[in-house]
């Protein structure tokens, strides 16, 4: 079986992978000319580290990420409201993780040259469209350097090409452009000295108005002595006159969100000094789409953020994208055709992960921290005399809608993995 994937993103390289660990051929092709370790900072929860360790990355991670320690909730003046253990102090037999992109992207990359060959990453080829019989399907491939057309033939094709997929686009042609809900994020990386734990995860503020969210996303760094934090700047501007258009590597302008959160000096963070350090800062509008009731169609599917774009609530869009990876695998490995395993990866996972793109669209736990800065907007003592204890619950009740598998279910569920396979029986 040879498959074909679109888009060398950490869903595309993790099915490649997945793929090759099943004993299935496997070529990935990216538009990009060359591959780099862009973006920022990305959490993998424990439900992808316990696949990403079953592909055997788990040294590898444990070297370059922050295992999570815990996750808390702050005022926008720096009240303590609400904290939580994260990972295996929350009872998960793995961590969950903090690092950047492009450092996870690149240990994928270098991980799939290594044990698929050189030749299994095509960069600069572009993916013109498919078309598919009962027994193949055939896309057409164009080389950007030569502007050569190659058709190539496979067995199964994977659109995991991100939010502005070209697979999805030629299965849901009149769909349009990604649905912006009002609220614009700024990126960036600043080394500082450690705060807090020095392995939180911090959330100040609320998306009402403004928001930030900052942890450490470096063991390199931490071995220093040193943090490097990963800042996000959410602000509502529904009025803003350039929409939804969205590019993940559009630079953005320090004196656009500085004004935002020019005041926001806790004990233990100087938000503007944060935003100010920072080498570089990228914007971006907060994007989905809605969820659609099918992703295989005969040969071809969606995987990752192709097939289920959501907002980063609930940190969970790339680990998503890792769990569509395994399970793909293991169906088409199983299955007695390829189109049979892709309806069985779909009936996986297509509505579980649509769940989640649902509940990040609501946002449960930005509810309660609007009620804070509703109800003390100007600060408080003591957040018991804010919320009732029922309400403090509510947060944590709120991420295991967005973000967390049960830890018994996790823990104990069958592997995905299926080893040295050469084809389904």
């Amino acid at each position: 079986m040879r498959v074909l994937i679109v888009g060398a993103g950490i869903g595309g390289l993790t099915t490649a992978l997945s793929l090759h660990q099943a004993g299935i051929e496997a070529l990935v092709v990216d538009s990009a000319v060359r591959l780099r370790p862009l973006g920022v900072g990305i959490n993998l929860l424990p439900h992808a580290v316990r696949e990403l360790t079953e592909l055997g990355l788990g040294d590898a991670l444990a070297e370059l990420a922050i295992p999570t320690a815990e996750m808390v909730h702050f005022d926008r003046y720096g009240g303590r409201i609400w904290g939580d253990p994260r990972g295996r102090a929350l009872g998960y037999a793995w961590p969950q993780y903090s690092i950047h992109r492009g450092e996870l992207q690149m240990l994928l990359l270098d991980t799939v040259l290594a044990r698929l060959g050189e030749g299994a990453v095509r960069t600069g080829t572009l993916f013109e469209g498919f078309e598919q019989d009962g027994d193949r399907v055939r896309a057409r491939l164009l080389d950007r350097a030569s502007g050569t057309a190659e058709p190539f033939s496979a067995d199964a094709l994977v659109g995991a090409d991100g939010l502005h997929s070209a697979v999805r686009a030629q299965l849901y042609p009149d769909e349009g452009a990604p649905l912006w809900n009002g609220i614009r994020m700024w990126r960036g990386l600043t080394e500082a000295e450690p705060i807090l734990t020095g392995r939180t995860l911090v959330v100040a503020g609320s998306n009402a108005a403004a928001k930030m969210v900052v942890y450490p996303i470096s063991m390199r760094a931490e071995r220093r002595g040193r943090a490097l934090l990963n800042w996000v700047a959410e602000v509502r501007v529904p009025g803003d006159p350039r929409g939804g258009a969205a590019d993940w590597n559009r630079t953005g302008r320090l004196e656009d969100v500085l004004p935002h959160f020019a005041d926001w000096r806790f004990d233990w963070l100087d938000v503007p000094a944060l935003l100010s350090g920072a080498e570089q800062i990228l914007e971006y509008p907060m994007v989905d789409r809605e969820p659609v009731d099918r992703w295989t169609f005969g040969r071809v599917t969606l995987l990752g953020d192709a097939a289920h774009p959501m907002y980063p609530i609930g940190s969970n869009g790339g680990s998503q994208a890792v769990l569509d990876a395994r399970v793909l695998a293991y169906e088409l490995a199983t299955a007695a055709s390829p189109p049979e395993g892709l309806l069985g990866y779909e009936k996986e996972r297509r509505e579980a992960a649509n769940a989640v793109v649902l509940a990040c669209r609501e946002m449960p736990a930005e509810r309660v921290l609007r009620l804070v800065a509703e109800r003390a907007p100007h600060g408080f003592a003591s957040i018991e005399d804010v919320l009732s204890p029922e309400e403090l619950t509510s947060i944590t009740s709120a991420y295991l809608q967005t973000s967390f598998t049960d830890v018994e279910v996790l823990n104990t569920r069958q592997s995905y993995t299926v080893s040295g396979r050469t084809q389904p029986p």
